[in-house]
């Protein structure tokens, strides 16, 4: 009896150790954005013992709020009922958010986003070679996908729509969308919108799939005077913006949270229906 019990607590503990999501901080020294960058990777269930396998990637800006959102129990609730498959889960810790996080081509007119060139430099450049050399990440842009929220999630889009080589999804949950090249005007409410006027601008990056995520309580500003307010209007605008250049509706994704804060408590929310819809049963690609 004696041994039948420890066999089945050992049994219970060696599983449950197996199952485990496992997490592994580094600091990455980055001479651009004169700081180190702290990052966290989550290495998907039994990543050591299917040494076989690749896993697709997925970045989080603000990666020190990843406790907020709840990214570690919900990954691994989605995991044991089958929803999404392994992942390799990558988040970046802000340094000066308000300088690093914007639009790489061009500063907003206070000139915040100055150095977004250089961490978009550092995403690509420093940061995606050195996880392609220390783990088994899938490499093709259709696996890589990048999320963030508010100012992150302005980042987010940037760096996928700039870099379709290397990103194939992006998630935005309530993003900055307003980020503008000159002061508002009331006499054109809705112009000098950085992000929009780019994509209007450039050649479409097929293949891409955009997710977004606003709330109705995101903030109060209606600055047009439509009756709607402007993180949900930016939010449509730049979804009317993508398809008008052919994306599909199957390629974007809007979910607006009736009651939904900027807040990580609303983002946290609709996270699972962010993952199910880059990585689960729906999207083909992670089938294979």
């Amino acid at each position: 009896m004696t041994k039948n019990y420890f066999q089945i607590k050992f049994g219970e503990f060696f599983s449950f150790w197996r199952s485990k999501i496992r997490i592994q901080t580094y600091s990455l020294p980055v001479s651009s954005l004169r700081s180190a960058v702290k990052l966290r990777v989550y290495l998907p269930i039994h990543y050591r013992w299917q040494f076989w396998k690749r896993y697709p990637l997925l970045f989080f800006n603000d990666g020190q709020d990843m406790e907020a959102i709840r990214l570690l129990p919900q990954l691994q609730a989605l995991y044991q009922a089958g929803q999404i498959p392994p992942l390799i889960v990558v988040a970046l810790h802000a340094g000066d958010r308000m300088q690093e996080y914007g639009t790489s081509g061009q500063a907003d007119y206070k000139n915040r986003g100055s150095r977004a060139g250089a961490y978009a430099e550092f995403v690509t450049r420093q940061l995606l070679p050195f996880l392609h050399g220390r783990f088994r990440c899938r490499q093709e842009a259709a696996s890589t996908s990048f999320a963030g929220f508010s100012l992150g999630g302005l980042s987010a889009f940037d760096l996928v729509w700039q870099h379709p080589e290397h990103f194939g999804q992006v998630g935005v949950f309530s993003g900055a969308l307003w980020w503008r090249s000159e002061p508002f005007r009331p006499d054109d409410p809705d112009a000098d919108r950085i992000v929009h006027d780019g994509v209007s601008r450039d050649a479409i990056r097929p293949g891409l799939r955009f997710w977004f995520q606003a709330g109705t309580l995101d903030e109060e500003s209606d600055r047009n005077q439509n009756g709607v307010i402007d993180a949900i209007d930016d939010t449509l605008d730049l979804i009317d913006i993508l398809q008008s250049k052919g994306y599909p509706s199957s390629a974007i994704r809007y979910v607006e949270v009736e009651g939904g804060r900027h807040h990580p408590d609303t983002w946290g929310e609709v996270l699972p229906d962010f993952l199910r819809w880059a990585y689960g049963r729906s999207n083909k690609e992670f089938l294979k």
